[in-house]
């Protein structure tokens, strides 16, 4: 407030005394100094709340406002902020959306990505693990594990356990690769390569073994016979259809 203004509020008296030089006149002068900070952010208070105008120190209580208070390693004031202050501004900004989606994959995802600045983040539940997620964070992120392990805890589903490993590491649930081209497959029983499904013949590029003694081998299965020949055989020559004598007539030396 300006000294003008609070001398209007003061008795005639003290108005008429409030002179250049007086003590009264001074006494208005430094009150209104005191004031000048205090009205400055009363001009501009919706700058406070904005999450990308406020300043850096009230950030944090911001992110706390937006219930985001996880990404922060301390509650205390004086402790150096977990994240940069842009990605802080960031889930400030996002918070409504956060909320709305938490609780679902792509809630999670986008809550990670804010607070690291990286994507990639791949969710996965295993068919023989039901509510189990596994969280595979991208190389990217591999520095801040502890910031995503404390953002899943905080928005995955309750009854919902979870994990968190780095892209590229061993996992036992994950298919074996694919074998060579040059490398054998492995038979189905015995898991070594070169050996077959003895159900399914001997091995490609192996020779039979002989049955152990004492063991007979196999019956080899009956062989049908070949057709019989429907026509004259390639090759052979062919046997004329026997011939039809005439029936007996007289005979010629006989008188007629």
């Amino acid at each position: 407030m300006r000294r003008a203004a609070i001398e209007r509020l003061l008795p005639a008296a003290y108005q008429r005394a409030s002179v250049p030089g007086s003590v009264l006149f001074a006494l208005l002068e430094v009150m209104e100094a005191l004031h000048a900070p205090d009205e400055a952010v009363l001009a501009d208070v919706d700058a406070l709340f904005a999450p990308y105008r406020a300043p850096d120190g009230f950030v944090g209580y911001l992110t706390r406002w937006v219930a985001m208070d996880h990404v922060l390693a301390s509650p205390r004031p004086d402790a150096p902020p977990a994240l940069p202050v842009g990605r802080l501004r960031d889930l400030v900004a996002h918070g409504a959306h956060l909320a709305r989606w938490r609780g679902t994959p792509y809630g999670m995802r986008s809550a990670l990505e804010l607070a690291t600045g990286v994507t990639g983040f791949v969710l996965d539940e295993p068919a023989d693990r039901p509510f189990h997620l596994v969280v595979r964070v991208p190389p990217a992120a591999a520095g801040s594990l502890a910031l995503i392990s404390r953002i899943v805890a905080a928005e995955k589903p309750a009854a919902v356990t979870a994990e968190v490993v780095l892209l590229g590491d061993a996992d036992p649930a994950d298919p074996p690769a694919d074998p060579s081209p040059d490398q054998p497959a492995p038979g189905p029983a015995t898991g070594q390569p070169g050996y077959a499904d003895p159900a399914a013949g001997a091995a490609i590029g192996r020779h039979p073994v002989d049955p152990e003694p004492g063991h007979p081998a196999d019956p080899e299965p009956p062989v049908d016979p070949p057709p019989p020949p429907t026509g004259p055989a390639v090759g052979r020559a062919s046997v004329p259809p026997p011939r039809t004598l005439p029936p007996p007539g007289p005979s010629a030396e006989e008188p007629s």
